[in-house]
């Protein structure tokens, strides 16, 4: 049991600041905090074990791994390369050129492919083997910026669509179980994908283009093109196979997660697979994965100790929500579900937010789909990378450090929630979203 003082978790609430600040603040590995909040809450008692370590049997963990092996098997067998050369026919120039192609190029993915954890698996390898070829090897800002354009560009444009995105699925599932209500796929795109998806993605572009600045070489000529290899094809053919079964989950109904954990284990098979054990064993980032976990076993411990919905309440009763001040009652219901970001990660948002909209909607005078919409943009704007996990594969996968991914989510938020914040607010009013 938690130790609880008037209905107040204790125990959770501390391990939850002490790891949020470590992650925050980066004194220590991710991969090791991470560690030490399983150590504390298990020791302590602080939530059952199946929650604890929840994180470990989440889709998020398997795709991280088979996204590694499967990044692997493109690069072991120069599928990565070729890939690579095709995409510089298209994106050669000036920096600022290739960062948008790279976000554009996340964000068109998102409509054919479901899975955040597996869009970047897929092209966190090209990018990197792309960035190589033009000369932002390993430790060049150049290569920094193009891996973070991924992880970001993935995520957060995703959030526009509603089946590209792990806590959209959260939201639609828990407005339908609260209220009855359902989320139309076009309605919900022309209402977020102007300014959540094409606006974010031009202030991500000209982010990254600033921070992490740099001169590319033009790419090599093409070699006269070669034939495949026999690996090579068999890659391809897998990796088609892969493609197929995430954008059709939603008919089969076989979770992103199950798919690239099959295809991984092909690539691991003796003789007919691409990746050996030694190179599985040396170059699988297992420390991502455990931060991950610990990332979703976090969430999951504040949502069953009760501390998120603690939270969610005693923010509400410092939220200046008025009819009389519809634009400033929009900015409070986003910053709501932002902070919101700080305990819970994006994935946890709706749970907790969702609950709130009614009692929101009658403080707010905006109707209740109004409320319900608004926190999209709230968590969708991640203030610090561990807030959303797709990010944390990406920096891992990209060798980025911690610093470089703080930089960017911190001015990306910031101007956000300066200029992308009303413009949203605007277009609600544009459309004639009631009371907006």
């Amino acid at each position: 049991m938690h130790l609880v003082a008037s209905g107040f978790p204790i125990l959770p609430a501390l391990i939850t600041a002490i790891t949020i600040a470590l992650w925050a603040f980066s004194r220590l590995p991710e991969y090791l905090t991470a560690l030490l909040f399983f150590s504390a809450a298990m020791i302590v008692a602080a939530a059952p074990r199946e929650v604890v370590f929840s994180g470990f049997s989440s889709a998020a963990f398997w795709l991280v791994l088979s996204g590694y092996v499967l990044g692997l098997a493109l690069k072991y067998t120069g599928l990565a390369d070729r890939m690579a050369s095709a995409l510089s026919r298209r994106l050669s120039g000036s920096y600022p050129k290739v960062v948008a192609g790279v976000v554009a190029l996340t964000y068109l993915l998102a409509f054919v492919m479901p899975s955040n954890m597996g869009r970047i698996a897929l092209l966190m390898p090209i990018v990197l083997a792309y960035a190589d070829q033009i000369g932002l090897v390993a430790g060049r800002r150049g290569r920094i910026g193009l891996a973070l354009a991924v992880g970001f560009g993935t995520f957060q444009l995703s959030t526009s669509i509603l089946p590209a995105n792990v806590p959209n699925l959260v939201m639609a599932g828990s407005i339908e179980s609260s209220y009855g209500l359902q989320l139309g796929y076009l309605p919900y795109l022309w209402l977020h994908a102007p300014v959540l998806g094409i606006l974010k993605g031009a202030v991500l572009v000209a982010c990254i283009a600033w921070l992490f600045r740099d001169t590319p070489e033009a790419a090599p000529p093409a070699p006269a093109a070669q034939p495949l290899s026999a690996a090579e094809k068999r890659l391809a053919v897998l990796l088609g196979l892969t493609l197929l079964g995430w954008v059709t989950d939603g008919w089969h109904g076989v979770s992103p997660a199950w798919i690239g954990l099959a295809s991984a284990c092909v690539c691991l098979l003796p003789k007919v697979g691409f990746v050996s054990g030694e190179q599985f064993g040396k170059e699988v980032n297992f420390r991502t994965a455990i931060y991950v976990a610990g990332i979703l076993g976090l969430a999951a411990m504040v949502a069953d100790s009760g501390l998120g919905g603690i939270i969610g309440r005693a923010l509400l009763a410092w939220l200046p929500l008025s009819p009389e001040a519809p634009m400033q009652s929009f900015f409070s219901l986003v910053g709501l579900s932002a902070a919101l970001n700080f305990v819970v990660t994006a994935n946890g948002v709706p749970a907790l937010y969702t609950p709130l909209a009614e009692t929101l909607a009658q403080a707010s005078g905006f109707p209740l789909m109004t409320v319900l919409m608004a926190q999209v943009a709230g968590y969708a704007t991640v203030i610090m990378p561990y807030q959303a996990s797709p990010i944390v594969v990406a920096m891992g996968m990209g060798q980025v450090p911690a610093r470089s991914g703080l930089a960017l989510s911190l001015l990306t938020a910031l101007v956000s929630f300066v200029a992308l914040v009303p413009l949203d607010y605007l277009w609600f009013r544009l459309l004639g979203m009631p009371g907006s």
